[in-house]
This record gives C-alpha cells, sequence and structure tokens, in this order.
C-alpha cells in the first residue's frame, strides 16, 4: 500500500487543503478590515468643510422632520385618548 492510497493520508492532506485556504481567506477579511479602520481614522482632505456643511444641514434637516413627527404623534395619541374616553363612557351607560 503506497502513501498516495492511504485514506488517513488523503484526508489529512484535504484537511491541509482547507485550513490553508481557509487561512488565506482570513488574511484577505483582516487586511480590509485594518484598511477600512485606517479610512475611518483619517478624514477626506478634499471636500471635508462641504461635507461638514452637507453632513450639518442633513442634520437639522431629520431634526425638523423629527420634530413634526413628534407632534403628529401627540396629536394620534390625543385622538386615541379621546376615543377611548368616548368608548368607555359608552360602556358605562
Amino acid at each position: 500500500m503506497s502513501d498516495s492510497e492511504r485514506p488517513d493520508l488523503v484526508a489529512f492532506q484535504e484537511l491541509e487543503h482547507l485550513i490553508l485556504a481557509l487561512a488565506d481567506e482570513m488574511a484577505t477579511w483582516r487586511r480590509r478590515a485594518q484598511e477600512a479602520e485606517a479610512r475611518l481614522k483619517t478624514p477626506p482632505a478634499t471636500g471635508s468643510r462641504s461635507a461638514s456643511a452637507a453632513l450639518e444641514k442633513e442634520n437639522r434637516d431629520l431634526r425638523e422632520r423629527l420634530e413634526a413627527a413628534r407632534g403628529r404623534t401627540k396629536q394620534l395619541m390625543d385622538k386615541l385618548r379621546f376615543l377611548r374616553q368616548q368608548q368607555e363612557s359608552e360602556a358605562h351607560r
């Protein structure tokens, strides 16, 4: 029986191949993660003022939308409270 025919050696070689492929894939993901972290740590040099102004405007717009949604939610809660009170008063009749 030759070494290439032994099932344990074939399985070992397959396992070794899978481990090497996994190690390569993990190295790729690690490199990509490190590159992404580096991009997050260093802000873009060009257009940073305009990007900052755009973000501030977007924040203002979102705050306004949030405040409008709060107002609508309060109105709906008031209507719901009124309808519940009406339902309860009709149930007691």
